[in-house]
């Protein structure tokens, strides 16, 4: 440490290399945070532009001289912060007395030596400009978060630009939202002061620049550093003016050397904001477009986002809890550099013994969707706000619409039942005051503010995953609250089937004992979107087919890569999330009508009186035109289990009728780099044709176990359609043919010491059948998460405490 906590009082100035987080009443959260950093971090590699800080001695040395500072004090003491127009009234004038006060002598004197001893230190002097950045003594505390709440002021060069921003910086701690936010919290207007750090500008202007969180901010998953990146100034994504890229990277891969990036998602990052010309008066900036080519392209490669997580971990570890972090490549060096960092706020309100889950109740009309921040639904009036200065209009438990936000807004954001915004992405400043204050916020959703314009009421749903949905009218929904530590042991594993991979991380949080199903096809439909055969084959499709597919793949290296590493993507989020607990991916079981309503796929697949007992799961696989399109599938499960290292992962192979085709698809899997035994690897069979339990031991010679497929197992046991509504009464899984089969299966498998398990809805809709299940020795039953919690406590003890109701009701908004 270059440092002690003990200042002088005649300290105005001092350089980020000489402070430490113990100076924080000294100058604010953020210096401090950047001054520990440059101290300790530098050597693990965490870079931190040099550069000093005025200190809260040196503003209240600026308050007092000119003896305004009471005055300030009175004009807020008499302040009512819930009306907005005096509010606005009184903040404005308040900081033009800041703008208007002249500098006491001795701490001008300071700064200038200061800044002219740090212009010296750089090899070219001229071309560098300076970063301004306000720093609070109270922000970026554990219990509070002060973050956007003063200005930072940018790409400023010369010394008398540096003392006119550090002067607004100083009256930015007068913001509406600064007054409000320190009354609603406590603080006084005498308790608080700023420094202003000064350090060299990072061009991120002509670079790139985003935000990254040590953890992921709606499930509270914490083996996560998400970053977001867009082209340009980082205010863009903190404003929620653009709808950035975004990485997720996995900590335990990151920290052993192996990719690690387990989601990317380009975002559309329609415009940059970019410096202007630089006159003696400062520094303009312009939001220009940005070209087609470039937004279809990630901002970041996977190195940086590496390499910037790896930052991030360094920089969680110091600091020991999860942490909030600025970042900007310089576009002149290529350099990435860290610009602030503070503790996340929200995740550590979150309860871990208690989990709410949300569910609509009732079907609706979806008016817009885009990203879902957090898993609420809330509902009530919309109300479109174009302006500031219409504030004064908004009721509480109305929906707020906007373009974006920035922390002008938050007076009237904390009373609203949820927000909506047609910009910005998960890192954006609507997104994190809606955490902050624990309601449910659709960020980009591209028009919701011409769409929800004099719509009435609303109801905006975050529990679907990563799409949140804004619905027409007032719809009724329920909050079902689990205390996971209360569940009682059950005598069988209950597991999960995931089919979408954004819920993995917040579904993780469910009891349970692994996923029982991801199905491959869902993986698919919902990442991929484009038939394999027409991705592996893109060279050869029509032209106009060709320009989709490439249009649609153009942030990956060629349209087979794209494939391989979606999938990849969606897989190893899910085995990620639920590490080590075991994973089992069902590989593709799409008919060929299903495959047909894929991209491309009207090429490929033939036309079927009866696609349910057709070209489907193992004899796909092994036939000569899906080959390659195979190999792209053990491609990425190979990739998640070997490079990435979630050996958690296991395989299953669905509708096999022989143990020809077993052998066959086995041997398949073993040619691509999957054989079962290797590195661990366990591959299952689903057992849902009759001949797989007639024969379950000569199946069982092949495969590690079984999970039963019991829909398509009663089909074809009672020859009924299970999608005929004609025939439907006939359905049971409970029919004494079924049983007989399932026990069949079940048997061998615990004869053999063998995996048995069930997936689907039987045992979540038949109290009688489950118990059927346990008393012949099933060993899990994997359910569709909404019946987890419910089927747990029916077979072991009272149900979960639910709650229900309709917009307005004590359930929506922050309930």
């Amino acid at each position: 440490m270059n440092t002690t906590s003990v200042r002088q009082a005649t300290d105005r100035v001092l350089w980020f290399r000489d402070i430490t987080m113990s100076d924080l009443p000294v100058v604010g959260g953020k210096n401090a945070s950047l001054g520990e950093m440059i101290g300790t971090l530098s050597q693990a590699g965490v870079r931190v532009p040099e550069g000093y800080a005025t200190t809260a001695d040196a503003f209240r040395e600026f308050l007092r001289h000119g003896d305004f500072d009471r005055r300030i004090e009175d004009a807020i003491a008499a302040l009512d912060v819930e009306d907005v127009t005096a509010l606005a009234a009184t903040a404005s004038s308040i900081r033009e007395w800041v703008r208007s006060q002249p500098f006491p002598e001795e701490l001008e004197r300071d700064i200038r030596s200061a800044h002219q001893e740090l212009v010296a230190s750089e090899d070219d002097p001229a071309s560098v400009t300076w970063a301004v950045r306000s720093s609070a003594t109270a922000e970026d505390l554990p219990d509070a978060s002060f973050a956007g709440q003063q200005e930072t002021y940018l790409h400023i060069a010369g010394v008398e630009n540096i003392l006119d921003a550090v002067r607004k910086v100083y009256a930015s701690l007068y913001t509406d939202r600064a007054i409000v936010y320190r009354a609603q919290h406590g603080y006084g207007a005498e308790s608080v002061a700023i420094s202003a750090g000064v350090e060299r500008m990072v061009r991120s202007d002509i670079g790139s620049s985003g935000v990254m969180f040590t953890v992921d901010t709606e499930s509270g998953f914490d083996d996560v550093v998400v970053v977001t990146s867009t082209y340009g100034l980082g205010e863009m994504v903190v404003q929620g003016a653009v709808n950035p890229d975004e990485f997720c990277i996995y900590k335990p891969a990151l920290r052993a050397g192996r990719p690690a990036i387990v989601k990317r998602e380009v975002g559309a990052k329609a415009v940059a904001m970019r410096f202007t010309a630089t006159t003696r008066s400062g520094t303009s900036t312009e939001v220009v477009p940005v070209g087609a080519s470039e937004r279809a392209r990630f901002s970041i490669d996977d190195h940086e986002a590496e390499e910037l997580a790896r930052m991030g971990l360094v920089i969680e570890a110091h600091y020991g809890r999860p942490m909030d972090i600025e970042w900007a490549k310089d576009g002149v060096d290529g350099t990435l550099y860290i610009v602030q960092a503070r503790p996340v706020t929200t995740v550590g309100l979150r309860d871990p013994s208690r989990v709410e889950t949300y569910r609509l109740t009732e079907p609706g009309e979806v008016l817009v969707s885009g990203h879902a921040v957090g898993a609420k639904i809330g509902a009530g009036p919309a109300r479109v706000m174009r302006s500031l200065a219409d504030m004064h209009l908004f009721a509480d438990g109305e929906v707020l619409v906007a373009e974006r936000t920035d922390p002008d807004w938050e007076p009237i954001m904390r009373r609203a039942a949820a927000i909506v915004t047609d910009e910005g992405g998960r890192t954006c400043h609507a997104a994190i005051v809606a955490r902050e204050l624990g309601i449910p916020a659709v960020v980009g959703t591209a028009d919701a503010t011409s769409r929800l314009d004099d719509e009435g009421s609303v109801t905006v749903s975050c529990a679907g995953g990563d799409e949140g949905r804004v619905y027409r009218g007032a719809l009724a929904f329920e909050v079902e609250e689990t205390v996971v530590d209360d569940l009682p042991e059950l005598p069988v594993e209950i597991m999960m089937n995931v089919a979408i991979p954004d819920q993995a991380f917040s579904l993780a949080r469910l009891p349970n004992a692994g996923v029982g199903l991801a199905r491959l096809e869902f993986i698919i439909s919902s990442m991929v979107g484009i038939h394999p055969r027409a991705l592996a084959e893109a060279d050869r499709l029509p032209d106009a087919l060709r320009s989709e597919v490439l249009a649609r793949t153009a942030a990956y290296p060629s349209p087979r890569d794209y494939f391989v590493r979606r999938v990849a993507e969606g897989v190893s989020a899910i085995a990620a999330a639920f590490a080590p607990k075991p994973v089992i991916v069902r590989l593709s079981d799409f008919k060929t009508n299903e495959y047909a309503g894929l991209l491309g796929g009207e090429l490929y697949e033939p036309h079927e009186e009866n696609p349910m007992l057709g070209w489907r799961g193992a004899s796909r696989y092994v036939t000569a035109g899906f080959a390659e399109c195979f190999a792209m599938e053990c491609e990425a499960l190979k990739h998640v289990r070997d490079d990435m290292g979630l050996t958690n992962l296991r395989i299953m192979v669905p509708f096999v009728r022989t143990t020809h085709e077993a052998t066959a698809v086995l041997d398949a899997l073993a040619s691509h780099g999957l054989r079962r035994g290797e590195n661990g690897l366990e591959v299952m069979m689903m057992c849902e044709i009759p001949s797989n339990a007639l024969l379950a031991d000569a199946f069982l010679d092949l495969f590690d176990g079984f999970s039963i497929g019991s829909n398509d197992l009663t089909q074809l046991t009672l020859g009924v359609d299970r999608d005929s509504e004609l025939v439907a009464g006939s359905f049971d899984e409970r029919d004494p043919a079924v049983l007989a089969l399932l026990d069949l299966a079940i048997s061998a498998c615990n004869r053999r010491g063998k995996y048995v398990g069930i997936c689907g809805q039987g045992p979540s809709d038949h109290a009688d059948f489950a118990a059927w299940l346990l008393e012949h020795g099933i060993r899990s039953m994997s359910l569709n998460p909404d019946a987890v919690v419910s089927t747990w406590t029916r077979l072991a003890g009272p149900a979960p405490h639910s709650r229900s109701g309709t917009a307005g009701a004590p359930t929506s908004g922050t309930a």
